[in-house]
C-alpha cells in the first residue's frame, strides 16, 4: 500500500485541471451565457460517435487551452441525454490530462478506485480518455486524459 500510495503521489503531481465538461441541450444554446463572457470557440465543432456527443471547446482567447468543454447528445440514449434527463444540464465532469494513462488507470484501480473505463477510449482532438466512476469521487465525474 505504500508504493501505491506513493506512485500517486507522483500522478497527482502531475495532474493538471484540463477542462470543465458542461452538458448542454445544444452547443447554441449552450454556448450563448459563455459568450456574454467573452469566452471564444476553440477550433472546430467535433462530433464523437463513440461517446454520442457534439463537442465545442470554449476558451479566453484564441491560442489559449480550452477551459470549457460543451457536451450535447445526438441521441436520447447517450450517457450525456440521460445525465440531462437525470440532472439537467450543467456541469458534467472535470477534466484532467495526465502523463500516462494507462499507468494512471492500473494505479488507481490497484488503489480501489472504481473506473468506469479500463481502458482508454479516443476522446476530442486526438486524445486518449478515460473516466472514474463517481462512486469513487464523491459523485463527480471524473474523465483522465492523455493528449
Amino acid at each position: 500500500m505504500d508504493g501505491t500510495k506513493r506512485f500517486l503521489g507522483e500522478i497527482m503531481t502531475k495532474i493538471r485541471l484540463d477542462h470543465i465538461g458542461l452538458a448542454v441541450n445544444s452547443l447554441d444554446e449552450g454556448v450563448e451565457f459563455w459568450k456574454i463572457l467573452g469566452l471564444i470557440s476553440h477550433g472546430e465543432d467535433e462530433r464523437n460517435h463513440e461517446q454520442g456527443v457534439d463537442i465545442r471547446f470554449l476558451t479566453t482567447q484564441p491560442g489559449e487551452p480550452p477551459l470549457l468543454e460543451l457536451l450535447s447528445p445526438i441521441s436520447p440514449d447517450t450517457v450525456v441525454a440521460k445525465f440531462i434527463q437525470k440532472r439537467g444540464v450543467g456541469v458534467q465532469q472535470l477534466a484532467f490530462e495526465v502523463e500516462n494513462l494507462q499507468e494512471t488507470i492500473d494505479s488507481l484501480q490497484s488503489a480501489g478506485v472504481k473506473m468506469i473505463d479500463a481502458v482508454p477510449k479516443h476522446g476530442s482532438h486526438g486524445t486518449k480518455i478515460a473516466f472514474v466512476h463517481p462512486s469513487s469521487t464523491g459523485g463527480v465525474l471524473v474523465e483522465l486524459l492523455e493528449k
